[in-house]
């Protein structure tokens, strides 16, 4: 049975304790892992000594409470994220205010678990927390070893399907049976919950399918005469649904004859991926700009949007397979993480290049560059 290595950083005895007590014997199995998680559990009263058995050993899990004597659990924080090291953080506190919450997100904290918390919600949490952690080491694990564990990765992400689809069947269950009353407005609520949970599925299915076929070398690419004014024009009707829900406009300004040897499939892939993140974090009543040129050597994207932004050092991770950029703004906001990674693989079979401009909350611009 493999063990993770936790770290509970509080200096009340009673927290650190309870911790032991629950997770003691507890153990996590995923169906697509064939021994179980346990749990060895270390304790610190302070954050000094935190860091030293951080700095001293591999731990795999800290729960990092923020009101420490000495050094602030924020402070640890920090520190963690400077060491570079193979650590997940969560923050345990009954003081966490916006501020402290918004420096431990751009710090790393992978979540927040409120004090008191009951020994389900902490198994929960550990549970979320231990899956994040082993998909992430997966991750890096398949670029060191290419695709000899590309089927245990891909049933890590199926199971990422189990939790909508039970959701979804229980309420078609509690509607089957009428379970609230004849009245069809009673059960809008569930239908709107079942709607975004398939929207979810079904975008994190199609980014699998095209992240597996492009890196099998499996996918079968077809070059011809790609009319791109059209592809735009395309792209532009696909995502105006979602652009109308949040009164967004869309302003384009395509080049004609804009001509190229191109795989039409991959062309859509990246005009809709870079327009979907486009709506997705920008704000109501925002604006996005698509531009399409031609110049003798190159054609050239631009997406531009009024959204929320992202600082400057978190730009190299949004090409990061799996990566999700997590900050106050962004926590409502699904995806699976994959489609920017898609899209410059997608940008670099043409030898061409992506490049980020963006300002934390006065928006982002994407240009992609695919020489003639």
């Amino acid at each position: 049975m493999e063990k993770l290595k936790v770290l509970v950083v509080d200096d009340e005895p009673g927290i650190r304790s309870g911790v032991v007590r629950i997770l003691r014997n507890y153990t996590i199995g995923f169906p697509f892992m064939e021994e179980d998680f346990s749990f060895e559990i270390s304790e610190a009263e302070t954050g000094e000594i935190a860091l030293e058995k951080i700095q001293g050993g591999d731990i795999d899990i800290v729960l990092l409470d923020n009101k420490l004597p000495g050094i602030q659990g924020i402070d640890v924080l920090e520190k963690i994220s400077k060491m570079r090291i193979d650590t997940a953080v969560m923050m345990i506190t009954s003081y966490a205010s916006l501020d402290i919450a918004v420096k431990a997100t751009n710090f790393g904290a992978y979540n927040f678990v409120p004090k008191p918390f009951t020994p389900d919600e902490l198994k929960s949490s550990i549970e979320n927390i231990s899956k994040h952690l082993f998909l992430k080491r997966m991750t890096a694990r398949l670029k060191e070893e290419g695709k000899q564990i590309r089927f245990q990765f891909l049933s890590v992400l199926s199971h990422e399907l189990k939790s909508p689809l039970n959701a979804i069947e229980g309420y078609l269950k509690i509607m089957e049976e009428k379970q609230v009353g004849e009245n069809i407005n009673d059960y809008m609520s569930m239908i709107d919950r079942s709607l975004v949970r398939i929207k979810s599925m079904r975008n994190l299915i199609i980014d699998m399918l095209d992240l597996t076929r492009l890196e099998s070398g499996k996918k079968k690419r077809i070059l011809k005469g790609v009319d791109l004014r059209e592809m735009a024009q395309l792209a532009i009707d696909t995502i105006q649904p979602m652009a109308i829900q949040h009164n967004i406009n869309i302003i384009s300004e395509i080049d004609d004859n804009v001509h190229m040897d191109a795989d039409a499939d991959e062309i859509e892939i990246i005009f809709n991926n870079l327009l979907s993140n486009a709506v997705k974090y920008n704000r109501d009543n925002g604006e996005i700009r698509f531009y399409v040129k031609k110049s003798d050597s190159a054609i050239t994207i631009t997406v531009s949007d009024t959204g929320i932004g992202i600082s400057e050092e978190d730009i190299p991770k949004l090409f990061e397979e799996f990566s999700r950029i997590k900050t106050v703004e962004t926590r409502n906001i699904s995806g699976t993480g994959l489609g920017l990674s898609i899209t410059k693989k997608m940008v670099e079979l043409y030898k061409g290049n992506i490049d980020i401009k963006s300002k934390p909350n006065f928006g982002t611009t994407f240009t992609v560059v695919l020489p003639i």
